[in-house]
Parts: C-alpha cells; sequence; structure tokens
C-alpha cells in the first residue's frame, strides 16, 4: 500500500514538473541572451548629453538576474531575480532603493501549468506585509 501511494505521488510531482516545463520559444529566447549585459542610454537632443538609463544583466542560463533603473543623478532602482534550480522559475525578487538598500523582497508561488498563483510581498526585516493572488478568466466568447 505505502509502495503504491509512493508511485502515484511520484506520478502527480512529475505530471507538475512537466506542466511547468519551459516552453522551446522561451528556451531559444534564452539562448540568446547568455552571459548578455544589456546598456540602454537616454540622450538629451538639446545639450547632447547622454546617461546610462538601464543594465539589464543574464547569466549563463539566459536568465535575467538582475536590472538597474538609473536617472541623470545615479541609480534609482535595483532588481534582483532568483530562480528555482528543479522549475528554472523565478522565486524570489529583490528591489533595492536608490542607495541600494533592500526595499521589498516578493516571493512567488506557480500553478501546476506554470502560471503565478500568489506574490508575498515582504518588508526588508523579512515581515509579510501583503499577498497577491492571481487569477486567470478566459472569455469563453471571443
Amino acid at each position: 500500500m505505502k509502495k503504491l501511494l509512493l508511485v502515484v505521488a511520484a506520478i502527480f510531482f512529475a505530471q507538475g514538473l512537466m506542466a511547468q516545463a519551459i516552453s522551446p520559444e522561451t528556451l531559444a529566447k534564452r539562448a540568446k541572451r547568455k552571459n548578455l549585459t544589456v546598456k540602454e542610454w537616454n540622450t538629451d537632443a538639446s545639450k547632447k548629453s547622454r546617461w546610462l538609463d538601464h543594465i539589464t544583466v543574464y547569466d549563463e542560463k539566459g536568465r535575467k538576474i538582475e536590472e538597474i533603473e538609473y536617472n541623470q543623478f545615479g541609480q534609482i532602482r535595483r532588481e534582483t531575480c532568483e530562480y528555482d534550480p528543479v522549475t528554472d522559475m523565478v522565486i524570489k525578487e529583490v528591489i533595492y532603493n536608490d542607495r541600494n538598500k533592500p526595499e521589498r523582497i516578493r516571493k512567488y508561488e506557480y500553478n501546476d501549468d506554470g502560471t503565478k498563483h500568489k506574490q508575498y510581498n515582504y518588508l526588508p526585516n523579512g515581515k509579510l506585509y501583503s499577498i497577491k493572488i492571481f487569477e486567470y478568466v478566459f472569455d469563453e466568447n471571443p
């Protein structure tokens, strides 16, 4: 009986992982971004000066791991992403302020089909302050 339960549990677990499998299109996009850093610049037409607007950094798997936003005076915000080693989906984002201090922490739960289920929002001290629940409603009459 215990073996049967283990087999059934393993099948459901495997189905969940397969449902969360990354699409070939996503893998193709990621392959193009491996170890890539993208810098976006703004230009002031009247003064002909330019300043850094965004930097986006991708890892060896082509996943976004960091994004930094700037204005003319320096960094406005920074966001880092951590991924689940099994599902390869974002499980945690940390948002930093203009002084590079953590401002918000987001953690995610996903549905079996890979869509977001819940987003937990934490303060830098680790206190949970809100939960966002995602609901997907499809129009049956297009």
